[in-house]
């Protein structure tokens, strides 16, 4: 981490905090169409944002590790996504992929076949809040534990707190409604969380899905790198160049595109941009469909 890879960041930051902020001021205006821009653009920056926090998570946002919690919460709250849990599960990831041990927090079956029904499933499955509901109840009665393997005790108790803190926003959020500011609530939180979900289920599923993971512990064969434009490369954070973050987690992400030529020419799984990559999924569906009928 040098001086620079943290202004990067920072300078990220702020621009997700003012889109944000352009977001929220056109979901409450009173013209509907710009409501549902207002409210597509905070779905999409509330995605952004869990982007922001996978790099926190990584320790490679900030040159001080303590800055990486607490920033790597509030970045998380919007989606509900719990810093320390995502953290320990997604470094299990990084760990074991490859193997019957990968603990991927995405939680869709990138090895099963694709199929209409199991993309819309993963698009639209509420599973993933029904999940948070789950750790927000067990937190709040001391009852939470990590199903997959042994955390120490410190790192539990990070668990938990961060998922009470969850409970106490969801609790806040039904005492705004109660107190009139319903509207407030679900322009700005409910609709866009609601959102969402198939929009990070679009941004994950290219990491890994018709690659190699069935005891292949390579990373140029079981992830995919796609180069991308400027647009989708800020957007993502850097998760284009996935093979380069698995061979290099701790790299900064600003700097993962140094390393893209490289891995272009030796991945097995690589795609120039997004649009390509879904159009290879939709042939996959469609070989698929046919060979089930």
């Amino acid at each position: 981490m040098s001086r620079k890879d943290e202004l990067v960041f920072v300078g990220k930051l702020v621009a997700a905090l003012v889109i944000c902020c352009v977001g929220a001021a056109g979901a409450m205006t009173a013209f509907w169409p710009a409501q549902a821009v207002g409210v597509l653009v905070l779905a999409a920056m509330y995605t952004h944002l869990v982007e922001l926090q996978h790099q926190c998570l990584h320790h490679s946002a900030f040159r001080r590790s303590s800055v990486h919690r607490p920033v790597g919460v509030l970045l998380g709250l919007p989606l509900l996504s719990a810093y320390s849990h995502y953290r320990v599960q997604h470094l299990q990831h990084h760990k074991y992929l490859g193997t019957p041990q990968d603990s991927e927090f995405f939680g869709f079956d990138t090895r099963a076949p694709l199929t209409w029904t199991a993309l819309l499933r993963g698009a639209t499955s509420p599973a993933r809040l029904t999940g948070v509901a789950t750790d927000v109840f067990r937190s709040c009665t001391g009852r939470w534990s990590y199903p997959l393997g042994q955390i120490g005790e410190r790192t539990r108790r990070r668990v938990v707190n961060e998922y009470r803190l969850i409970g106490i926003a969801v609790i806040a959020a039904c005492a705004a409604v109660a107190l009139g500011q319903g509207r407030a609530v679900v322009l700005l939180w409910v609709l866009p969380l609601l959102l969402s979900i198939p929009i990070h289920f679009l941004l994950e599923l290219p990491e890994h899905v018709l690659c190699d993971l069935d005891g292949n512990t390579s990373v140029m064969t079981n992830t995919r790198t796609i180069s991308g434009s400027t647009f989708s490369r800020w957007f993502t954070n850097g998760n284009n160049f996935h093979v380069e973050h698995h061979a290099a987690m701790t790299v900064p992400i600003n700097r993962l595109a140094q390393r893209h030529p490289v891995a272009k020419m030796h991945a097995a799984h690589s795609e120039d941009s997004y649009f390509a990559f879904y159009l290879k999924i939709l042939r996959e569906v469609r070989r698929n469909r046919r060979s089930g009928e």
